[in-house]
């Protein structure tokens, strides 16, 4: 007799992710125009993250250099100031959130977290995305443009 589990499994595709960042029109759109194959190389160094309401994604003032791309959800970008919380943006599927930090090797500076419980993202720290380049010198070249 097949027992089924007693939770379902996750399941995680990076061409979901794919086709979020292909279907964004937004203007922080990440022009990120790789092919099934590129994004399928990729996926072995991205990190699945869900988020649920209410979640910080990214703390003010911390050294991080991870970068997160949206695969669903929105996020909200908030500055924390000594009052109360002002919201700075919303970020919507197919965008990236942590580039500059990723970058300029400084402290965050904008907190953000996760409006909507259905956020879904990837993550990649600075030494996965080296190690990917170092790999796949062309992906390499493309994701860090």
């Amino acid at each position: 007799m097949n027992a089924l589990p007693a939770h379902p499994v996750a399941r995680f595709d990076v061409l979901d992710l794919a086709r979020a960042m292909r279907a964004s029109s937004a203007l922080d759109a990440v022009p990120l125009n790789l092919v099934d194959a590129q994004w399928a190389v990729l996926g072995d160094y991205l990190q699945p993250v869900g988020l649920s309401q209410g979640q910080v994604l990214i703390e003010q003032g911390v050294k991080d250099r991870t970068v997160y791309f949206i695969e669903s959800g929105s996020l909200t970008v908030h500055f924390e100031d000594d009052k109360d919380r002002v919201r700075i943006a919303v970020v919507n599927a197919g965008s990236m959130l942590g580039e500059g930090a990723f970058f300029s090797h400084l402290p965050r500076t904008l907190p953000s977290s996760s409006h909507q419980v259905i956020g879904f993202v990837w993550s990649i720290c600075c030494s996965r995305i080296f190690t990917c380049q170092n790999q796949h010198s062309v992906m390499g070249r493309l994701v860090l443009g």
